[in-house]
C-alpha cells in the first residue's frame, strides 16, 4: 500500500502555495444556532433550544474556497448571490478568509440561499433552508463564464461546486470542459444527481456513496461489508467510469472511507482515518479542495486521495462547516507514522 510520509506532505503543502484555483459554482451562507435543550414544549412533543449564541461561515463552493484558502492557495469564487444581507455576509466571511470574491454577480431575482442548523449539545436538531433553486438565467450565466474566462491564465486547477441550486448548467459545464481541456486545467467537480448533468469527460468526479448509486442507476442494499468486497459497489464504480469517462472517480464511504477508481485498475480503498466523528457538514467540500490541490501540486492520484482523507478526517471532527489548517494535516500523518 502507497504510504504518504509527512516529509512528502510537508512538500505537496510548499509547491500548493504556488497555486492558483478557481471555483465555480452555488454559494451558500452556514448559519448555527448555538442553544441548550431542558425540556419538550408543551405544545409539541419537540424539543425547546434555549438559544445561547450564533455563527456564520461560507457554505457551498464558498467552503470550497475556504478550505483551499486555508492552505495559503490563491482562491477565487465565482458564482452568484442576491441583493440581500447574507450576500453581504458572505462577501465580509470570504474576504476574511483571503478568498478573491470578485466574481461573485449580485441577482436581484435570487436569494443568497441561507442553510441554518439549530444544534444542542453537539448536536444537529433541525435544519431550515432558505434558497432559489431555479437554473440561473442564460444571460447571467454568460455574465459568469466571462468573469471565469478573465481568470482562467495561470490556473492550476477549476472545482465546480454543484449544490443543485440553479447556478452549475449544462452550458456553463460544457464551457468549462471546453476551455479546461484547451488550456490542460484539471477540472474537478462535486455532483448533485438530482440536477441531471452531463458530467462526462471530466478529471475528477467526486460524489458520495448515495449520489455514486444514483448516478449508476443502481439500488443500494446498505451493506458494510469491505468495500472492495462489495459487488454492488465494483458495479457502481465500473458504470460510472464507463459512462462517465473521469479521468478519477473518487467516492467517499463516510465510516469506510474512499474508493479512488481508475480505468483499466482496480480500485484503491483508502480506509479512514478520522478520530472522533462530530459534524460531517462540508467534508465532501474538503475532499474535493484538498485533492484538488494535491494533485495540482505534483502528487499521484494515490497520494491526493491519502493527503484529502486525513484532511477530511481532521474536518469530521469540528462542529460546523470547518477547514483544516497546513499543522493539523501534518499532525495527522505524524500520529499515522
Amino acid at each position: 500500500m502507497t504510504i504518504l510520509s509527512a516529509q512528502r506532505v510537508s512538500q505537496l503543502l510548499e509547491s500548493a502555495r504556488q497555486l492558483k484555483v478557481l471555483v465555480i459554482g452555488d454559494v451558500m451562507l452556514d448559519q448555527f444556532i448555538w442553544g441548550r435543550v431542558g425540556r419538550i414544549s408543551p405544545e409539541a412533543p419537540v424539543p425547546v433550544v434555549e438559544f445561547q449564541r450564533e455563527s456564520f461561515m461560507p457554505g457551498g463552493a464558498a467552503n470550497v474556497a475556504r478550505n483551499l484558502t486555508a492552505f495559503n492557495i490563491s482562491t477565487e469564487l465565482l458564482g452568484v448571490v442576491g441583493q440581500d444581507e447574507a450576500a453581504k455576509n458572505v462577501r465580509r466571511l470570504l474576504s476574511e478568509a483571503k478568498v478573491g470574491c470578485e466574481g461573485l454577480l449580485s441577482h436581484g431575482g435570487r436569494l443568497t440561499s441561507i442553510k441554518t442548523r439549530i444544534i444542542a449539545h453537539q448536536q444537529q436538531v433541525v435544519r431550515v433552508d432558505r434558497e432559489t433553486g431555479i437554473d440561473l438565467d442564460d444571460r447571467s450565466t454568460r455574465r459568469l463564464l466571462g468573469l471565469v474566462e478573465e481568470r482562467l491564465a495561470n490556473c492550476a486547477g477549476v472545482i465546480v461546486g454543484d449544490y443543485g441550486k440553479g447556478v452549475v448548467t449544462q452550458p456553463l459545464l460544457e464551457q468549462l470542459k471546453l476551455w479546461c481541456r484547451q488550456r490542460g486545467i484539471w477540472l474537478s467537480l462535486d455532483p448533485k444527481p438530482i440536477h441531471r448533468l452531463d458530467l462526462s469527460n471530466l478529471s475528477l468526479v467526486t460524489p458520495n456513496r448515495k449520489e455514486a448509486f444514483e448516478l449508476a442507476g443502481v439500488q443500494d442494499s446498505g451493506s458494510a461489508v469491505d468495500p472492495l468486497a462489495n459487488p454492488e459497489l465494483m458495479q457502481v464504480s465500473d458504470r460510472l467510469l464507463n459512462r462517465l469517462n473521469p479521468a478519477l472517480l473518487l467516492i467517499t464511504l463516510g465510516d469506510h472511507g474512499m474508493l479512488l477508481c481508475h480505468r483499466g485498475q482496480k480500485p484503491f480503498h483508502i480506509p479512514t482515518v478520522a478520530q472522533e466523528v462530530f459534524d460531517v457538514s462540508g467534508a465532501g467540500d474538503t475532499v474535493i479542495a484538498t485533492f484538488t490541490m494535491a494533485i495540482a501540486a505534483g502528487a499521484s492520484p494515490i497520494e491526493a486521495a491519502i493527503f484529502s482523507n486525513h484532511a477530511a478526517g481532521v474536518v469530521v471532527g469540528k462542529i460546523g462547516t470547518a477547514t483544516v489548517s497546513p499543522s493539523e494535516l501534518l499532525a495527522s500523518f505524524k500520529r499515522k507514522a
